[in-house]
């Protein structure tokens, strides 16, 4: 039997999740691509025990209060899941999550929301990054809490599933 893959994922409160599923969906169909929740990951792709990974998100969520942060800008690659993005700054806040979740991972990271999954028309996806950049760009996002989803690059994205969550801390 396989191994269970999950993901560990920071996500926003539900009104900056709302505005950000709509974007994900309103790209989605105008591109034509898949369907997905919008979020930071955290670390992705992990073997470990679900309750291990339990702990570890409850822990650093009591570590780190809840935060916001400026998206630096919107932008795209050839990466199917980093097709057209917004990116953040390694904040304290963030470094802290991804140093208490991911240590091994930190060097390389670069802390992002997807906002669209696949490979797209490069004229058309270049004005949208554009259009999506003026609009988000400099815009506060606050995350909240750390989800552990059943998710990775070998699972279909219709079957992400978080199964469990930590609220972090109150400031």
């Amino acid at each position: 039997m396989t191994a269970r893959i999950h993901s560990l994922w920071l996500m926003a409160e539900p009104a900056d999740e709302a505005m950000l599923t709509e974007l994900v969906g309103e790209l989605s169909g105008r591109f034509g691509t898949p369907l997905f929740a919008p979020h930071l990951t955290l670390q992705g792709d992990t073997e470990a025990p679900l309750a291990e990974l339990e702990r570890a998100v409850a822990a650093a969520a009591e570590a780190v209060p809840a935060f916001t942060t400026p998206i630096t800008v919107v932008e795209g690659s050839e990466a199917f899941f980093r097709s057209f993005y917004a990116r953040f700054a390694v904040s304290p806040a963030l470094a802290a999550l991804k140093r208490a979740l991911d240590p091994a991972g930190f060097d390389s990271f670069m802390p992002h929301v997807s906002l669209l999954y696949g490979s797209v028309e490069p004229v058309a996806k270049a004005a949208a990054i554009a259009e999506v950049n003026a609009r988000l760009a400099g815009r506060r996002i606050r995350f909240d809490r750390i989800g552990v989803v059943t998710s990775g690059q070998d699972i279909p994205i219709a079957e992400w599933r978080v199964v469990a969550s930590a609220a972090l801390r109150s400031a």
